[in-house]
């Protein structure tokens, strides 16, 4: 609580001073000179394809959205905003309703919105007139009626550092990724192959228009990326050079300014290097807010590293003498590891127990490929193969994610996960069929190469999969219960706790519900088999033994 209140004492604050420095950025436009500025045309093939000239949006048959897009920065963003118009709006919508459940309150949201002004102030001297010009595009599309917020353009440039202020000011709990990559004789073949969990939580409605988005511009590498609408950031993507990157989020301390988004620049670094010394060249001359692993693979290298960024240092991680690589949510390079938030992150997240987890999988299977990579992005279990219960974030399978990922840089090709999670079919496509033989007046068809794809998992079938479906909803309602203090029905504890028995939450939020009505033996009775189960992190563990300690005296 006391956190929480410095937090609103901060807003509050910068609100009283929010409009000194900020006049610069509120009236900023790039320079659009001579960028193509007419504006497209959109024709409609059928109910799920959309062209203007070479450029197309298509729904394929596993409800990915596939978007090829070529030209200069502004010729691409008028393109992408043009195509996914409608897609635009309702993220956009759909991210501020989210915003809006987090504060309901009139008051901070307008302190909030002040606040990012002033946050914000600099942050278009830190993205490249290129970028800026491509957001300015699909700006022209985005809904006027959030004008309120900030301007269209400003109001995008915005969120393409959202990810990185969340989890800055709030230390918001929203990724929790896991990534690796293997070569050498740790792969089938010899060749590199990458793998990566996103699992950045903004709610089903955010992650349910995924974009597979195939960029060709002009200058540069063409490149494809895994995004969402409006979103231009890279946060995991794989260039024409065979240059993949993913980022996976580190524990920052609070700035005091905004600079370079990280995926601003890893959209640079996928656009314009083709080796890892290249993309290790682009990050140094960066600065950013944040801290961050960036997995960099190179087909040219045959290898991948990391590139543990934060805003005062950087380092890169090269493993020695092995052909494996591991990321979760902590440092490991020399400069970074020893830093005091990374080792409580280490000791109060569950970054270690997944990293440990990947480990223990990897020595599991001698030889990878791309269907025994998958395998692993969707294991749901802990260490030993413990139940976890579904939804735990000790668990490489959240079942959360917005996408997972593979890619095989030497070959050029890359699988992504259809919903739900990284459970649907993984759906496979090749960069060099794509860039290569794409003509204007091709007929439009999905770009995957059926043929490679990776089947959904056998998981989706099962009645355990049902009643997880049906746990989140209730899950939603006991928080509700909760939040409001109602009375709660035995019925409805004993169907919610047998639809996800293994997991600690369903027991420690009973226990909570009988703390509140002062029923101490029935409170404590369930806050100690919540303690048998495998509680997400130490701080959840610490508060559940604290509430044993409170009951104990209670029943003094």
């Amino acid at each position: 609580m006391k956190k929480q209140i410095g937090y609103i004492i901060l807003i509050v604050s910068i609100f009283l001073v929010a409009s000194c420095g900020t006049s610069n950025s509120m009236h900023h436009q790039p320079d659009l000179t001579g960028f193509e500025k007419a504006v497209p045309i959109v024709k409609k093939q059928s109910n799920s394809v959309f062209y203007t000239g070479n450029n197309f949006l298509l729904k394929n048959k596993y409800d990915l959205w596939e978007l090829y897009v070529a030209g200069d920065p502004l010729e691409r963003g008028m393109a992408i905003g043009s195509l996914t118009d409608s897609l635009l709006k309702k993220q956009e919508y759909v991210f501020f309703d989210k915003i809006n459940d987090i504060v309901p309150s009139h008051f901070k949201k307008q302190a909030l919105r002040s606040f990012l002004k002033w946050y914000n102030r600099k942050l278009y001297l830190n993205v490249t007139n290129e970028f800026q010009s491509e957001i300015y595009g699909i700006s022209r599309y985005a809904p006027k009626d959030l004008d309120y917020i900030a301007p269209n353009f400003l109001r995008d440039l915005y969120l393409h550092g959202a990810h990185d202020i969340g989890h800055a000011v709030q230390d918001l709990a929203m990724v929790g990724c896991t990534s690796f990559a293997v070569w050498g004789d740790k792969s089938e073949d010899g060749s590199l192959i990458l793998g990566r969990n996103f699992d950045f939580n903004a709610g089903d409605a955010f992650a349910k228009d995924k974009i597979v988005a195939f960029i060709n511009p002009k200058e540069g590498h063409p490149f494809m990326m895994v995004t969402w609408p409006g979103m231009i950031g890279v946060c995991s993507g794989m260039n024409l050079e065979g240059l993949t990157l993913t980022i996976n989020a580190g524990k920052s301390k609070i700035p005091l300014i905004a600079k370079t988004p990280i995926s601003i620049l890893t959209r640079e670094i996928l656009q314009y290097a083709s080796t890892i010394d290249e993309a290790i060249a682009i990050a140094k001359r960066s600065k950013v807010f944040v801290s961050e692993s960036i997995m960099v693979g190179s087909a040219k290298d045959n290898k991948a590293i990391l590139i543990e960024i934060s805003p005062d240092n950087l380092d890169v991680f090269d493993v020695e003498n092995s052909n494996q690589l591991i990321c979760s949510n902590h440092f490991q390079s020399d400069a970074l590891k020893g830093n005091k938030r990374n080792k409580d992150q280490i000791k109060n997240s569950h970054s270690q127990y997944r990293y440990d987890r990947m480990t223990q999988l990897l020595d599991e299977n001698k030889k990878i490929n791309p269907q025994i990579a998958v395998s692993i992005l969707r294991n749901k279990d802990g260490l030993n193969n413990l139940p976890l219960g579904y939804g735990n974030e000790k668990a490489l399978n959240q079942l959360l994610a917005h996408h997972g990922i593979v890619f095989k840089p030497a070959q050029k090709l890359v699988w992504v996960s259809a919903n739900p999670y990284q459970l649907g079919e993984f759906v496979c496509y090749d960069l060099n069929a794509i860039f290569s033989n794409r003509k204007i007046n091709d007929s439009i068809v999905s770009l995957e190469n059926e043929k490679l794809n990776i089947p959904k998992d056998p998981f989706l079938e099962t009645v355990a999969y049902k009643n997880y479906e049906l746990f989140r909803i209730e899950d939603r309602k006991i928080d509700a219960f909760l939040a409001d203090e109602k009375e709660i029905p035995t019925s409805f504890i004993e169907n919610y706790q047998s639809l996800n028995p293994d997991y600690w939450i369903v027991y420690y939020k009973v226990g909570l519900y009988f703390y509140q009505k002062a029923a101490y033996k029935l409170a404590q009775e369930q806050f100690e088999i919540s303690l048998t189960k495998e509680i997400t992190t130490l701080p959840n563990k610490e508060e559940v033994e604290r509430y044993l300690k409170k009951i104990k005296r209670k029943l003094q």
